[in-house]
Order: structure tokens, then C-alpha cells, then sequence
């Protein structure tokens, strides 16, 4: 009996720093243990073929750095003609980077004859306001029509949060088609039980880092304060979707009355160099900013944070889901959402009482819930104790399982 196979399209598959493509590799690697043979089609500074494991990659040329519409638009094209042309697969999945990616998806799995599962990391087109792309609204309109067209061809949407599946129910697509499978932290976060980790870095321990990226301090300075600081710790990408003016207005209140609170920013994005920029402005010696880490430091990093910070527009809530979320329960750390009461990550907050949820724009009250978990020790223990049992519900196993899952009974499912 041949082995069933799977057509993966991408923009991003590591070696990469994206959340996404991480998990991308773990799914495959998923697919590949189950016995699929698994083929992911993605980008990179030169095309070629090769093999991660026994999973076949096919890397397509495209410039690394541009991300304007026509960049976007050349990735889609290419990726509908690779797939025109490679083998038929039983099933295709499509992601959404390039943006309607699931529109090609459509074209291919019609002319192919195969399976197609849409999986909806991010919402497209509607996303793109509020990363400040504004297109004409007939655009906006023929856009969304044809993605919402597609997805209900599709044989399952897979969506990363009931915020998600909730907004595109709303907007027609049958609830059937639609399946919620959070995504999961990085394996290199996974290890002993949270007490075992405790005796690495024990919270509130003292933590330094560079003061600014340019002439940032070697790593291994990190961990060498004299005097303890408590930690909010932001990792990842600071994109146009997640603000930063309520957490600098929250660091600059602190910094006056609370100089044993500090902010660690670690990674890059469209507002990180904005972020330099207003911490100098505004001369905050208690934000402290680091370039991306490597994964063998992720864990070490992750556990430094006493608080972890995620920042949302509350216009993104159904559209997609930070995975910064499920990095800090991995660690077991409390976090504080600063953005939409209505999104995924406030609900899995709110659920295992994990943190705290702030209004995007009230910098005061960031401030106080911060100052709170500094010095109530029973507030903090209390969130810590929701992110560890959080911990235990979004792993990589359940999340792949359930969505490997899913794909079998789609392939087994006639056409």
C-alpha cells in the first residue's frame, strides 16, 4: 500500500526565526512519523531542492528582504505553477504567507483532483488595515470575497484560535469545515517539570542585557546583575499588528518610583527600530533591547522573564494569534496580554488564570498590574500556577496529533 502524501506551500520554513515556520517543521516531521511522505514548497535567496530528514523541500528564489505587494503577488504566482506541476499529493495544505494563498490553493486542488486543507495562521485580507495597508476598498471587497469563496471549497479550514473560527463562521463559512487546533511552543522549551527549572533561574532573580542594540553586550552578561531586577520580558516580532506605545508609557511611569523593574526586548520587526528610537528619546534606562537569540539560548531566555508581555491591536482579535502566548506558559511564566478582551490569547489568559489582560492606550494600569506582581507574591504564584497548568494542555504532541487527525479523515473522505 503506498504511503499517503502531503504538498505543503509556505513562504517561511526554518532555518528562520518565524513562529510559523517552526511550526511548520514540527507538523512535517508530524506527517513523516505517521508515515506520509511529506513535500513543503517555500522560498528562499536561491532555488534548490533538498531534504530536512525525510522531508522533500523545494526552495523557490525570491528576495528575502522585500515585502511589498508585488513581491507577494510574484510568490503566489510562482508557488500556483510549482504546484500546477509537481505530482499529484492526496492532500495539499495551503498557509497564509503569501497572503490568499488559500485562492491558489483552490485552483490547484480543482485541477490536481486532491484534498485541500486551508491552515489559517493569519486572516487574509482582512488583516492588512490594521498593518496599515490600505487598499482601495473595491480591492478590499473582491479580495475578501475571493478568499472567503475559497475557503468554503476547502475540504477543512484549520484555524489557531476560537476568536478565529468565530469570525469566519460570522462571515458564511460552514462551522463544520472549520477545526480549532491551537499552535504550540518551541521543543527546545520543553523539558523537566516547572520545579525542576525553578533551580536554573529562580524568578525575580537579577538579569541584565544590553542597553540598546547598537553596542549590545556578549550574552553570557546577561545573568550578571548585582542588584535583582524583576523582569517583563517581550520575545519575538514587533510587528504592525502589536503596539508598543502603551508598554513604553508603562516603562516611563515605573522608571521613576521603580528602577528594580525592568523591560528586555529580544528580537527585531517593523517597530523594533522604533523602539530604540523612543527609549533613547525618552532616556528609559530600564528598557533594555537584544537582538534575536539562537534556539540553544531559547529556553535559558524564556525562564529569565518573571512576566511575559504580548501586545495585540484590538482591531486584530479574530485575525490571528501571537505565539508568544504558548512560549511563556511553556516556561511556566504569568503573562499580561495588552490588547483585545475578545481574542484567543485573553481567553486562554483569563481560562487558567495566567495573568492579566490590559486595555491597549491604558498605560496606568499596565504600570500597576506589573508593580502588583512585583511585590504580591501571592498574585504572582497564583498567575504561575495557571501557567503551569496551561503548560500541560498546549504541547506539540496533542496539537500535531489532532491535526494529523483531521487530515486522514479528509483524504479518506471522497472527493
Amino acid at each position: 500500500m503506498n504511503k499517503p502524501s502531503v504538498l505543503i506551500f509556505n513562504r517561511v520554513y526554518p532555518p528562520g526565526r518565524g513562529a510559523t515556520g517552526r511550526v511548520l517543521r514540527d507538523l512535517a516531521r508530524g506527517f513523516v512519523k505517521q508515515g506520509w511522505r511529506v513535500t513543503i514548497v517555500t522560498t528562499a535567496p536561491e532555488a534548490n531542492k533538498s531534504y530536512d530528514g525525510a522531508v522533500h523541500v523545494v526552495r523557490l528564489k525570491a528576495v528575502a528582504k522585500s515585502k511589498n505587494a508585488f513581491f507577494y503577488l510574484g510568490v503566489w504566482l510562482k508557488f500556483l505553477w510549482t504546484g500546477l506541476f509537481l505530482p499529484r499529493h492526496d492532500l495539499l495544505v495551503t498557509m497564509t504567507d503569501p497572503p490568499l494563498l488559500v485562492v491558489a490553493g483552490r485552483i490547484m486542488a480543482r485541477l490536481k483532483k486532491t484534498h485541500h486543507i486551508h491552515w489559517c495562521q493569519d486572516l487574509y485580507p482582512d488583516l492588512l488595515p490594521t498593518l496599515g495597508l490600505k487598499l482601495p476598498s473595491f480591492l478590499m471587497s473582491v479580495f475578501k470575497r475571493l478568499s472567503r469563496r475559497a475557503m468554503k471549497q476547502c475540504d477543512k479550514v484549520v484555524v489557531v484560535g476560537r476568536c478565529m473560527a468565530k469570525h469566519l463562521t460570522h462571515s458564511g463559512i460552514d462551522p463544520g469545515r472549520v477545526a480549532v487546533i491551537p499552535n504550540w511552543p518551541d521543543y527546545e522549551l520543553l523539558g523537566p517539570d516547572g520545579a525542576q527549572r525553578e533551580g536554573k533561574r529562580k524568578p525575580f532573580q537579577a538579569l541584565k542585557s544590553a542597553k540598546d542594540i547598537e553596542g549590545a553586550k556578549p550574552y553570557e552578561e546577561l545573568f550578571c546583575d548585582k542588584e535583582p531586577k524583576f523582569r517583563v520580558l517581550y520575545s519575538g516580532n514587533i510587528g504592525r499588528a502589536h503596539p508598543i506605545r502603551t508598554v513604553l508609557d508603562a516603562a516611563q511611569i515605573l522608571a521613576k518610583d521603580q528602577p528594580d523593574i525592568e523591560f528586555v526586548f529580544v528580537g527585531d520587526g517593523p517597530r523594533f527600530d522604533r523602539l530604540a528610537q523612543e527609549r533613547a528619546q525618552r532616556g528609559l534606562e530600564n528598557i533594555r533591547l537584544l537582538p534575536w537569540q539562537p534556539a540553544s539560548r531559547l529556553r535559558e531566555l524564556m525562564e529569565s522573564g518573571d512576566l511575559h508581555l504580548i501586545t495585540m491591536n484590538h482591531e486584530t482579535a479574530g485575525m490571528l494569534v501571537p505565539c508568544k502566548l504558548y512560549a511563556a506558559l511553556a516556561v511556566q511564566r504569568p503573562c499580561i496580554l495588552v490588547g483585545p478582551e475578545d481574542s484567543e490569547t485573553a481567553r486562554v489568559i483569563s481560562d487558567f488564570k495566567a495573568g492579566a489582560v490590559v486595555p491597549q492606550g491604558d498605560a496606568i494600569q499596565l504600570a500597576e498590574t506589573i508593580r502588583n506582581y512585583r511585590h504580591n507574591s501571592k498574585a504572582w504564584l497564583a498567575a504561575h500556577k495557571g501557567a503551569e497548568q496551561a503548560s500541560h494542555v498546549f504541547v506539540p504532541a496533542e496539537s500535531i496529533q489532532a491535526w494529523i487527525e483531521r487530515a486522514v479523515n479528509v483524504v479518506n473522505a471522497p472527493l
